[in-house]
């Protein structure tokens, strides 16, 4: 009997508790302003459109890039940007873009070239870069079958 009137003391207690913690919640939110919803910041500033890295030295390092955007309220339309261009990439297909190139394709005999084919691995600053590319390059010493020589029958012979 007692431990039954224990449990009803502490289920009053609880459920004031609930009440009071209620109460508290719903006083504060009245007792708040709402706040009107801050307008979205509307720009019209373009994109930013970048030009090609131009390496300080050489065709390749660390160099600058001029961004341009338009708009007429922008605060600001020109920036210059640091920039560099690694120097084991491959430049004839920009300097701003990386290819995943295939293996030496067999020797084409009409023209003495192998060829490769890239695809695009990685365009640096958003380069306009082409998605595949096809590089040639001279087959070098062609080798002819060896004649067969005395060492070779006689090898042969035993």
């Amino acid at each position: 009997m007692q431990q039954q009137q224990q449990q009803r003391r502490m289920f009053t207690a609880a459920l004031l508790a609930l009440v009071f913690i209620l109460a508290a919640v719903s006083t504060t939110e009245a007792g708040k302003k709402e706040k009107p919803e801050k307008k979205a910041k509307k720009s019209d500033c373009g994109e930013w459109q970048w030009s090609v890295c131009v390496p300080t030295n050489g065709d390749c390092g660390l160099g600058t890039r001029e961004g341009t955007r338009t708009g007429a309220e922008c605060k600001q339309t020109t920036k210059t940007q640091k920039c560099k261009i690694p120097c084991n990439w491959k430049k004839q297909f920009g300097a701003e873009c990386k290819y995943q190139f295939q293996a030496w394709g067999e020797c084409d005999l009409n023209t003495a070239l192998k060829t490769r084919t890239g695809n695009l691995k990685r365009a640096l600053h958003n380069a306009d870069c082409q998605k595949t590319v096809t590089i040639s390059k001279p087959c070098g010493k062609l080798t002819k079958p060896k004649p067969q020589g005395k060492f070779h029958l006689l090898k042969a012979a035993h």
